[in-house]
């Protein structure tokens, strides 16, 4: 039997309600979401690694945490170096070794090196976002350690955000042009240098007509995989003009409205290619909605509408309204319709999921926190016994652990931007942990720290043991970024023991 076809739709920060299949009171519609969820499966207890972008996107291409990595919170800017390490196996070179052909159409955001003009280097701060300090960039020459060194055979997006210049589009290697025109902070909601042709409001729909462009191009001799990260719902909250104000309630409705209408062209244009049988689609987001700018408290409050459904806090944060994602797929040849799954899973599972589909084994020094959700598509259930626990991170690095019912934050707070944040919550006197009963309590509104001590050390414990053997599933110990000093990752220092390879002396 020919391997599937694969198609990984990324949203960028849009919550778990947002899309009414999943929730009912969701007050703008999704119809081609919803249609995904009606022809295939929806899994209502899938995660992101992270409540914030880049790890997560470092997440899903490598099936391993980002804090395993040098970055240990926060996210990458537009002209951040590369994340995901060199001779790392990646998701796309694994599909590719399968025979694949690998695409890449949207948002990268895990980094990579722009060319700096002669004479430049040295003088430059890769982590300043400003618009007027990027102008050591050298737009005639190409990219290094970007997607096509990743894994993939073709490459059409932008290197970050819509809101961290330069706002230029890349195609494989080269930037299509030279930004002769400045973005504002109105528009873009920091300045800095873009192409002529960009703008906030169609960098969507000139992503989704390169995506179907490249499906359009593809038949039924080679199957091919595509990573499609889109741009929205995240900042600047710009739908294109033929959805301002389709929804009647507020921008971030409009966008959302939009999203799904790409979503159908994608599902349109595989229908019309005739490979819709064979292919399999998948629809997440890389966290939760982004409470500010979304204005979840306006939507709350004057429409009934809650980004994050039933559960609490949003993007950033500890709690499941941060991390708890849409997860819908379609693939007719092995789901059943309408099906729903509430096991355990997590976006970055994709990994050993391509392996498991294509027949290949995952090598120990790869994806050390992908668990395969195959089984969960064909109507059977993910053997646990594969994977110790889910892991969750906030924006500042801080750890949550989920395992059965059970569900401990290392942290007092949210974690994130929501209130209490941390220093909020210290001031408070609150708890220093905070221990959920999800089957019971899936608002995390019930704090069992203090009545359930052993189940505090249970999950200590295995969290510790995740975090010093490398990996999450099972298989020989593996390295986490070498060289971290405990002054440089302080969210650790809940460990019983501070691992040698965690120490350095400076």
């Amino acid at each position: 039997m020919r391997n599937p076809n694969i198609i990984y739709i990324l949203a960028d920060d849009m919550g778990y309600g947002d899309v009414r299949h999943l929730n009912p009171e969701c007050k703008f519609p999704t119809p081609n979401l919803d249609r995904l969820g009606q022809e295939g499966i929806y899994f209502s207890d899938a995660h992101s690694s992270s409540a914030v972008c880049t790890p997560s996107r470092y997440s899903i291409l490598t099936g391993r945490y980002c804090w395993r990595t040098y970055k240990k919170g926060g996210v990458l800017g537009g002209v951040s170096e590369p994340l995901i390490e060199r001779e790392r196996m990646t998701t796309a070179s694994l599909l590719k070794n399968a025979g694949y052909h690998t695409a890449c159409v949207g948002k990268w955001h895990v980094g990579w090196n722009w060319a700096a003009k002669p004479g430049t280097e040295g003088t430059f701060d890769r982590g300043n976002w400003g618009g007027d300090q990027q102008d050591w960039i050298d737009y005639t020459q190409p990219i290094t350690d970007g997607p096509t060194e990743c894994g993939f055979d073709y490459f059409y997006g932008i290197s970050a955000s819509l809101d961290m210049p330069p706002y230029v589009y890349v195609e494989n290697d080269m930037p299509v042009e030279e930004p002769t025109a400045w973005g504002t902070n109105n528009e873009f909601c920091s300045p800095g240098p873009r192409m002529e042709s960009l703008r906030a409001n169609n960098v969507l729909s000139t992503i989704t007509n390169k995506a179907i462009e490249y499906i359009e191009k593809q038949d039924s001799t080679q199957p091919f995989f595509l990573y499609f990260p889109l741009t929205a719902p995240h900042t600047p909250i710009s739908p294109a003009p033929e959805f301002d104000g389709i929804s009647g309630i507020n921008p971030y409705a409009d966008f959302c409205m939009e999203v799904d209408a790409r979503v159908g062209q994608i599902l349109a244009a595989v229908d019309n290619t005739g490979l819709t049988e064979d292919t399999l689609i998948i629809f997440t987001t890389d966290n939760g909605a982004s409470c500010g700018p979304s204005e979840c408290k306006a939507l709350e409050e004057h429409y009934g509408h809650y980004c994050s459904h039933i559960y609490r806090g949003y993007k950033s944060d500890i709690w499941d309204g941060g991390h708890r994602v849409p997860f819908l797929m379609r693939w007719p040849a092995q789901i059943e319709p309408g099906t729903i799954s509430a096991q355990a899973v997590g976006i970055f599972d994709l990994f050993a999921t391509a392996a498991d589909i294509t027949g290949q084994a995952v090598p120990e020094t790869a994806a050390e926190d992908s668990v395969s959700f195959l089984p969960a598509l064909k109507g059977e259930t993910i053997d646990e016994s594969q994977r110790k626990a889910l892991i969750h991170h906030s924006i500042s690095g801080l750890f949550a652990i989920r395992k059965g019912k059970w569900k401990l934050c290392r942290c007092s707070g949210s974690g994130g931007w929501t209130e209490p944040k941390e220093e909020t919550a210290r001031d408070a006197n609150l708890p220093p942990l905070q221990l959920y009963d999800m089957e019971q309590d899936p608002g995390e509104l019930t704090n069992l720290a203090s009545i359930e001590p052993d189940v505090v050390k249970e999950m200590t414990e295995l969290l510790h043991a995740c975090v010093v053997t490398g990996r999450s599933t099972e298989g020989p110990d593996q390295a986490n970024a070498p060289e971290v000093p405990v002054t440089s990752w302080p969210q650790i220092n809940w460990l019983q023991e501070i691992p040698e390879e965690y120490i350095r002396s400076d």
